[in-house]
């Protein structure tokens, strides 16, 4: 099994969330997260003064999945989340050694 973890623009996550809606995925957790890359922030204006913002809004997605859909997953989240601009995002993907369900307590894929 494998964690997809996947840090996007916020007004991309609706789009995101249909595509892996589209290929079966059934449980996705979102956070709201703040971070910077190399877009390295930018300044704003608000009541005359100038102030930079050095972390940006960001949205970071936490799928646990089979390892047959990884493919289908990673290609999901990168073409529902391109804007071909920077600060669109990064995908990381990491092994899962166990996963149980706490209700229940079943392991493994059966659990995801």
């Amino acid at each position: 099994m494998k964690l997809v973890s996947a840090i996007i623009k916020p007004f991309k996550l609706d789009e995101v969330r249909e595509a892996l809606s589209a290929i079966g995925v059934q449980g996705i957790t979102v956070t709201e997260v703040k971070g910077f890359g190399r877009q390295k922030g930018h300044t704003e204006l608000y009541r005359g003064a100038e102030y930079v913002v050095d972390f940006l809004p960001k949205v970071k997605l936490e799928i646990a999945i089979a390892n047959e859909l990884l493919d289908q997953v990673v290609e999901s989240i990168e073409s529902a989340a391109r804007t071909g601009k920077i600060g669109d995002g990064k995908i990381f993907v990491m092994d899962l050694e166990q996963v149980v369900r706490i209700r229940t307590g079943e392991t493994g894929a059966d659990a995801v």
